[in-house]
């Protein structure tokens, strides 16, 4: 009888089709001794998803499985319904725009037997074969996390699985949409007890073309960030003046009040440039893609303030203020 796998790779997914199968593709190649892992792609029932899966060769193998829900839902409930269906004692969350290399398992089931008990996160960076679309347009986005961050973000993070089971998973109630419920469970882990340590494990993050249409949409997603400071009320000490999520966000407020000014007094325009040059382009990715993303700085400023909609719109609804 072949042993149990003490390692479950979960994978919450939502209609990416090509992106889920490069991601199983680089899971088939880890160099982490195969019976030692399985992968758990929870899903929304989606035909196209469930074909993937079944047909994967990780599937046929006997460490592919796929779980679904009979309705829409976001990715908590994902990764809740993932985890119980694992058998491993240690539950590995990534997302289906992750592709890691083939170390990515054995570095990090390394840092979890180093550290047992522990929340152990990796590192995230921009995949580097498509760090070409950087320089092309400047609605690109993608994902590069140095850890331990106190979002504890799931596109590299393993969890005790008894952890998860004394803490109930992710809140998925609370946490219905996108966004807080990875800070919310680290937050509870921590509080339980547990330490967040970092892995030099390292996993790569899509790079994709948002378009600014994208770039809003996604922006308006982060309303639900605001309970975990209803939650949490000590994280506040985390935010801009105790009260703004991000720096840019008292710039962009400050620009705005300019602009509304402006008719009236031209001078006050000036209160737009401590935003403009928060947010001035990197040279880091090259001169061209910093000429193409310098012209982008007005609409960079609707981005941040549908960022702080939301955000008011969460401040409803949990009763607490962040922006």
């Amino acid at each position: 009888m072949a042993p149990e796998p003490w390692l479950s790779v979960v994978v919450p997914t939502r209609a990416r089709f090509t992106r889920l199968r490069w991601l199983l593709n680089a899971l088939e190649e880890q160099s982490l001794p195969a019976d030692e892992w399985e992968v758990i792609v929870a899903h929304d029932g989606v035909p196209e998803t469930a074909r993937i899966v079944a047909e994967h060769p990780l599937a046929a193998a006997g460490r592919l499985h796929g779980v679904s829900l009979d309705h829409l839902a976001g990715p908590a409930a994902k990764r809740n319904l993932g985890w119980r269906a694992a058998r491993g004692s240690t539950i590995v969350f990534t997302d289906d725009d992750c592709r890691p290399p083939p170390e990515w398992l054995d570095r990090l089931a390394a840092s979890v037997r180093g550290r047992p008990g522990a929340v152990v996160q990796g590192a995230t960076r921009p995949d580097p074969d498509e760090l070409a679309l950087t320089r092309v347009t400047p609605w690109w986005r993608s994902q590069e996390i140095a850890p331990p961050t106190l979002e504890a973000q799931t596109c590299n993070i393993a969890y005790p699985r008894d952890l998860l089971e004394r803490l109930g998973g992710f809140d998925e109630r609370t946490f219905s949409g996108v966004g807080g419920e990875d800070a919310d469970l680290c937050v509870r882990a921590i509080g339980a007890g547990a330490e967040q340590v970092s892995s030099p494990a390292t996993t790569f993050h899509a790079v994709e073309d948002m378009g600014l249409l994208g770039q809003i949409r996604v922006a308006l997603r982060w309303t639900d960030v605001v309970a975990i400071y209803a939650r949490h009320p000590r994280l506040r000490r985390r935010l801009i003046l105790g009260l703004f999520w991000k720096p840019r966000h008292p710039l962009v407020l400050l620009a705005t009040v300019g602009l509304l000014l402006s008719p009236r007094s031209r001078g006050a325009l000036v209160l737009c440039l401590p935003y403009a040059w928060r947010v001035r382009p990197s040279r880091r990715h090259g001169l061209r893609a910093f000429a193409v993303a310098l012209p982008t700085i007005p609409a960079r400023g609707l981005i941040d303030l549908a960022e702080v909609v939301a955000l008011a719109r969460g401040s409803i609804a949990h009763r607490t203020l962040v922006l």
